[in-house]
């Protein structure tokens, strides 16, 4: 009669150190995201009142205003940058998806990395060159052309990702059929991906939202409204660096409670982003 086999102690004692080793190492990660969720929470949140989100930036010296011209700046700004950087993105992964192939692909793929590894603050002052100073004056198109070009290569090589895992034979089938290559991916192939697609468009939305040396050389900065997309405008993350270097308690305050909306704002696109993905069909590869 066989007896079972079981492992020597020394690869249990292995299994129990990997094991315990990778738990805590999760453990610190989590403890890292929920230390700063309560920092600011502790700071942030309990700065917030209906001001904050109605009310203009008051005087030096005087207590009290808000960052609403902040807030809608922000949304602006986000707006043009999707404007500029997910057309682009998306067309591109299509072409390198679909079309390209050979050494003009890995070049573009190349020239797209490194795109994404240029610092914030020089594609800032690239987009100061060249929108700003032709202008003469900060603007708000400025500073979402200067976010919706850091936007082009995540958007891109994400498109291109979720379009390769389009399975074969979606696209054998649909050109069996008498469909164009034009038709069939636009038609089959961009409709299977699309929950892919639009989950990381938001997620490189919610990592530019947070950027602020290329604003400070492009939309610079505004206390007050800022009308139409052609003069300088308040933006979340510039109001709140320069709140955060500034003497005054009340600015800090305001930083906090700043630095809590646009966390928040990042957290709820990145949780709308999986929820997203997560009802994406599971098409099984071929």
């Amino acid at each position: 009669m066989a007896t079972a086999s079981y492992p020597p102690l020394r690869k249990k004692i292995t299994n129990v150190v990997m094991l315990t080793i990778t738990g805590l190492c999760a453990l610190a990660v989590v403890s890292v995201l929920i230390f700063i969720l309560g920092y600011l929470v502790v700071n942030g949140a309990r700065s917030l009142s209906w001001s904050f989100f109605t009310k203009l930036p008051v005087p030096v010296g005087e207590v009290g205003g808000g960052m609403a011209n902040a807030i809608i700046g922000s949304g602006k700004l986000l707006m043009i940058a999707a404007a500029v950087g997910v057309p682009l993105g998306l067309l591109g992964g299509i072409h390198l998806a679909e079309f390209a192939g050979g050494a003009f692909s890995a070049i573009v793929r190349y020239t797209t990395d490194l795109l994404n590894g240029v610092p914030s603050i020089v594609m800032g002052i690239f987009v100061y060159t060249l929108i700003v100073l032709p202008m003469h004056h900060f603007s708000t198109l400025a500073g979402g052309v200067a976010l919706g070009i850091m936007m082009i290569p995540i958007a891109l090589r994400s498109t291109e990702e979720f379009l390769r895992g389009v399975p074969r034979s979606l696209r054998e089938g649909a050109m069996s059929l008498g469909a164009s290559k034009t038709q069939t991916i636009f038609t089959v192939i961009i409709p299977a991906a699309l929950p892919g697609i639009v989950t990381g468009i938001m997620l490189n939305l919610a990592r530019v939202a947070g950027e602020t040396a290329p604003l400070l050389f492009t939309s610079f900065n505004n206390q007050y409204w800022s009308p139409g997309f052609n003069q300088p405008s308040a933006s979340l993350p510039v109001v709140i660096f320069n709140y955060a270097i500034s003497p005054y308690e009340d600015w800090h305050r305001q930083a906090w409670a700043g630095g809590f909306v646009l966390l928040t704002a990042v957290l709820l696109i990145n949780i709308l982003a999986r929820l997203v993905l997560s009802r994406r069909t599971h098409l099984p590869r071929s």
